[in-house]
């Protein structure tokens, strides 16, 4: 029996896989490489030493899907796949309706067609809006700002519907926080397109000379140096969160919302003064404006992921900026570098 990762080739997927892998999984990888590139799983295999089948596919594509399904004997899909920029989400809505919910939809219709009822589906804790910290999974969702983060709630309550039709289903919702770090090989991590939306990959391409500078978005919020507060996760915990979840949900007929933190929160001047220790330079940055949406303090309460699934977070902050920049300067370009 296999797994499939949709959006395997990115950076949770790619790093999610490398953790099935070691866990003796097998795998079998669909991206549509928008948001990534296949260099990413050679990679993988390199810091396995594992194969597996890959192929390029979009999940609007039911007829590719069909196919997948019909070439592997598949049990269980963790569906990573769609768009996740806020910002771009924001000026394009309907690219991310129709990329992430038109596509998840059909990805869960293929599903249910070869008998395919186990799902881990990535959300995001986008999906509790403004909401009082920490942020536990009994609070209310869908005051959300962005249509990125309403595709995420639009899908959760469409995964809710599915279940409460047929309780044959077995769905876990991971509410990410903030993911950041890198496989501490150096060989895979994050490969973001054009300039950074995310603040670690930014700091990284600063540090590494790619940008000449970081843009704090305002240092007037009520915390403890103005700057704003989140949940950091290193991306390989959060990787090894899944392969918790996929078996949780093969033991379990459920549909559970669960977060996956740290449970504390570090500012963004934390951020930025942990990786000038790591890199040994210092990272130039300038104050502008708060951005639009933006909230003061985000952090997890991570009981539940502890309780349900035996997670918790093991790798800290010096960590999460050294594994980063140990990718960023080993690959100044990401992936990109390989290409002649």
């Amino acid at each position: 029996m296999a797994i499939l990762v949709t959006g395997g080739a990115g950076f949770i997927g790619s790093h999610t896989c490398v953790e099935l892998l070691n866990a003796k999984e097998e795998i079998v990888v669909v991206d549509n490489y928008d948001n990534s590139l296949p260099e990413a799983l050679d990679r993988v295999r390199q810091i396995t030493g594992r194969d597996f089948r890959q192929y390029q596919c979009d999940i609007r594509d039911r007829e590719g899907l069909c196919r997948i399904f019909q070439d592997n004997d598949i049990d269980t899909v963790i569906h990573f796949a769609g768009l996740k920029a806020v910002g771009e989400s924001c000026e394009v809505p309907l690219k991310y309706y129709d990329n992430n919910m038109i596509g998840t939809i059909i990805l869960l219709e293929v599903m249910k067609d070869f008998g395919v009822k186990r799902m881990v589906f990535s959300s995001s804790a986008t999906v509790y809006g403004d909401n009082i910290v920490p942020y536990v999974e009994t609070l209310s969702t869908g005051n959300v700002t962005n249509p990125y983060g309403r595709t995420k709630y639009f899908i959760e309550c469409i995964l809710k519907d599915i279940y409460g039709a047929d309780h044959n289903w077995s769905i876990a919702l991971l509410r990410y926080f903030n993911p950041i770090g890198a496989h501490e090989s150096g060989l895979i991590g994050e490969n973001p397109n054009g300039i950074p939306s995310n603040l670690m990959p930014y700091v990284a391409q600063v540090a590494v000379g790619k940008l000449k500078e970081l843009v704090v978005f305002g240092d007037d919020y009520s915390t403890a140096d103005g700057t704003g507060v989140r949940d950091y996760i290193h991306v390989t915990d959060l990787a090894i969160g899944h392969v918790k979840a996929v078996d949780y949900v093969r033991n379990h007929r459920c549909l559970e919302a669960i977060n996956l933190g740290s449970g504390r929160g570090y500012s963004v001047l934390e951020v930025i003064h942990a990786f000038e220790k790591v890199c040994g330079k210092k990272i130039h940055y300038r104050v502008g404006p708060r951005r639009p949406g933006d909230l003061p303090i985000i952090y997890a309460d991570a009981k539940k992921a502890e309780r349900l699934l035996g997670f918790k977070t093991t790798r800290d902050l010096d960590k999460m900026c050294k594994d980063t920049w140990n990718w960023q300067s080993k690959n100044p370009n990401g992936y990109e570098q390989e290409k002649k």
